[in-house]
């Protein structure tokens, strides 16, 4: 019987760059500052390091381990290249815990990296000419905006919100992550919005408008792991691992008419998956604080609901009452999630896991949460219709 990676590999090291336009440094530059942090804070070296694992989704030097090998001249391993969308960073971390689970390295590497500015990457790309305009991606057309406004009009009116209640919401969702983003010193966006703003800024896609859509960002984030029961002869606060789970969508949800638009699928599953992983009955009570996938307001609004912290249609109560603030009993994007923070695609994996790291730790500065226990993480690459999921669990 598959036993799971519960409490069996711990976190010793974190490392994570500034978010943001990084036009003075390159993804080399970036990857260098992540690991170096990383391993300083590990207290370790690179001759220490058994394996690695990167992940970049518009790789550079090809889809090879030699970029990350070469740039931290890593003394002759096994260095892999992963790349699931914007699950990319938490993939390369579960592939060194899973390797270090296995008993097949002592101490492995993980680290993500993205220089979405200098791709050329924008907030509206035609997705169906990006992915070779093969069949399954038979969208015409669409872009990320467009896909997920589509779920923000059927979660409306679904669940019998007007436009007005529904935009207003959302601006709460965002206005919060404004905050904690300017507590922040390592968040690309870092200033205080209100409501109104929120609502009354210009629409990128009705009924997203600016505020509610995160930027494109450049940054990099590592994570070093070794096995739970090595963890405390390296630092006396390791942080361990729960739960790892990454669910794919089949298609399913964009072949037939009576999915409803209004939730995402294979979170739901994933979520049911990594709870039972980590042994948590009660995620609205047992979760100290999370950090979600807020490409867009609408879509972390729906993830309340799909990660079983609010029930059906209610999450806007939950907003309303504060309930995902930092202050709240769910602090959700302490640290200004990828709406402030950013949104390196590569890296915005690893970099909530070291939200998490640092919080556990109680070394998150002004933006504390009060004695959190366990933490969780959630990715979401590709759209509501297809999509890749990435979970992670998190405490001490």
């Amino acid at each position: 019987m598959a036993e799971g990676i519960k409490d069996k590999v711990a976190i010793i090291g974190m490392g994570c760059t500034r978010f943001g336009e990084a036009w003075d440094k390159s993804a080399d530059d970036l990857m260098i500052e992540s690991s170096m942090e990383c391993m300083e804070d590990a207290g370790l070296e690179k001759k220490d390091i058994d394996a690695a694992w990167w992940g970049c989704c518009f790789p550079m030097g090809g889809l090879s381990g030699l970029p990350l090998s070469m740039l931290l001249k890593l003394p002759f391993i096994p260095v892999t290249h992963v790349e699931n969308f914007c699950a990319t960073g938490t993939e390369a971390l579960r592939a060194a815990s899973y390797a270090v689970a296995a008993g097949v390295y002592d101490i492995a590497l993980a680290i993500g990296v993205e220089k979405c500015k200098d791709t050329g990457y924008g907030g509206l790309p035609d997705f169906g000419g990006m992915m070779g305009g093969t069949s399954r991606w038979d969208m015409p057309n669409a872009t990320a905006p467009g896909l997920f406004a589509i779920m923000a009009t059927s979660y409306f009116a679904k669940y019998g919100l007007s436009p007005e209640e529904g935009k207003r919401t959302l601006a709460k969702i965002a206005v919060k992550s404004h905050h904690n983003g300017t507590l922040n010193p390592k968040a690309h966006m870092r200033r205080e919005i209100t409501v109104d703003e929120a609502m009354n800024a210009p629409i990128v896609a009705w009924p997203l408008g600016l505020y509610d859509c995160c930027g494109v960002s450049d940054g990099s984030a590592a994570a070093i792991v070794v096995r739970a029961e090595d963890a405390k002869k390296y630092r006396p606060d390791p942080v361990y691992i729960k739960s790892f789970n990454i669910a794919i969508s089949s298609g399913e949800e964009k072949m037939y008419t009576d999915w409803d638009y209004a939730h995402v699928e294979t979170t739901v599953r994933a979520a049911a998956k990594a709870y039972k992983e980590a042994g948590i009955t009660n995620p609205r009570k047992e979760i100290s604080m999370m950090e979600t996938h807020d490409c867009f307001s609408i879509t972390e609004l729906t993830e309340y609901e799909d990660l079983g912290i609010s029930p059906r249609g209610r999450a806007k109560e939950d907003v309303d009452a504060g309930f995902f603030n930092l202050d709240g009993q769910i602090p959700n994007q302490p640290d200004g999630g990828l709406k402030c923070f950013g949104h390196p695609i590569g890296a915005s994996g690893l970099r909530m896991i070291y939200e998490m790291y640092k919080q556990l730790q109680g070394k998150a500065g002004p933006r504390q949460i009060k004695n959190p226990k366990i933490g969780l993480t959630h990715n979401m690459g590709g759209f509501p219709p297809m999509n890749v999921i990435g979970i992670s669990i998190l405490g001490l």
